[in-house]
């Protein structure tokens, strides 16, 4: 194993689309949505020069157990892992719905993946990247893609061309997932089928207290499909170049609506990009 230090991107995603349904036997709640990778990254950096394995994250203080030690644990029970230094310098704000955490333990399945591709399968990286989260194993596929089941039924699909631009605001507040989900469960709603062509939809901005009064002022702004991602608390807006995307920025933070990010959409090849310096 000749490579020292491997840097994995981790692209953050946005849902175009997010349909919850009712609990079902087992107790877990199916979903239909779309994905979509975005340039709004963490970085992970791996170092094989080191006498064991550890993990230190930067930017944000996560708790000692998270996605990342648990993709490693549950790595370690197909094969012998190499030791590893892990560095993640995070960027992208934590309970915003935008899938750090998720994409965080998919770099290290990848990166796994790549340092021993006869030892740990394809098949092996997704079972371990579903055992870990419901998001997880989209950040394997990248790119643009349809989830079915419990998030781990992909479908790849073509990546936008040419590609969009994207407003994300993370207001100053945060919602709990599991919360959202009981608020969902308190109500009666329908299962949205995928819709037949693009059309912004989540379910979560039925039950969420406020923040909806941001998404409008995001299409009011010029954002196509404005909308919430995941369960929130981080919105969006599309847009068809960078100078929409820049001059609906500045009225977000004039009108001081939250934090912002304006980035591209990223296509399949470009959202799993793994480099050997």
């Amino acid at each position: 194993m000749s490579t020292m230090v491997l840097n994995v991107s981790c692209p953050a995603k946005i849902n175009l689309f997010l349909a919850v349904g009712p609990k079902d036997s087992v107790g877990y709640h199916p979903l239909r949505t779309i994905f979509q990778a975005i340039d709004l990254h963490d970085e992970v950096t791996i170092n094989l020069n080191s006498d064991r394995t550890f993990v230190e994250f930067f930017g944000i203080q996560i708790p000692e157990n998270n996605t990342v030690t648990k993709a490693l644990r549950l790595m370690a029970e197909f094969t012998d892992l190499p030791k590893m230094a892990i560095r993640v310098a995070k960027r992208i704000p934590i309970m915003a719905g935008l899938g750090g955490g998720s994409s965080n333990a998919a770099a290290i399945i990848r990166a796994v993946r790549h340092l021993i591709p006869e030892r740990f399968s394809e098949l092996d990286a997704f079972a371990v990247a579903q055992a870990v989260g419901s998001d997880v194993p989209f950040f394997l596929v990248g790119g643009k893609a349809r989830g079915e089941g419990y998030g781990e039924k992909l479908t790849p699909l073509p990546d936008p061309r040419p590609a969009k631009w994207v407003l994300v605001v993370k207001p100053p507040y945060s919602y709990s997932t599991p919360e959202m989900y009981a608020k969902l469960d308190s109500v009666s709603y329908h299962f949205e089928e995928f819709p037949e062509s693009d059309r912004q939809y989540n379910d979560f901005e039925r039950v969420i207290c406020h923040g909806n009064d941001v998404i409008e002022r995001i299409g009011r702004f010029g954002g196509q499909m404005p909308g919430l991602t995941g369960s929130g608390s981080a919105m969006f807006g599309v847009f068809d170049s960078e100078e929409e995307a820049r001059k609906a920025e500045g009225y977000v933070k004039s009108e001081d609506l939250g934090d912002t990010w304006v980035v591209k959409m990223l296509s399949r090849e470009e959202s799993l990009g793994i480099q050997t310096p």
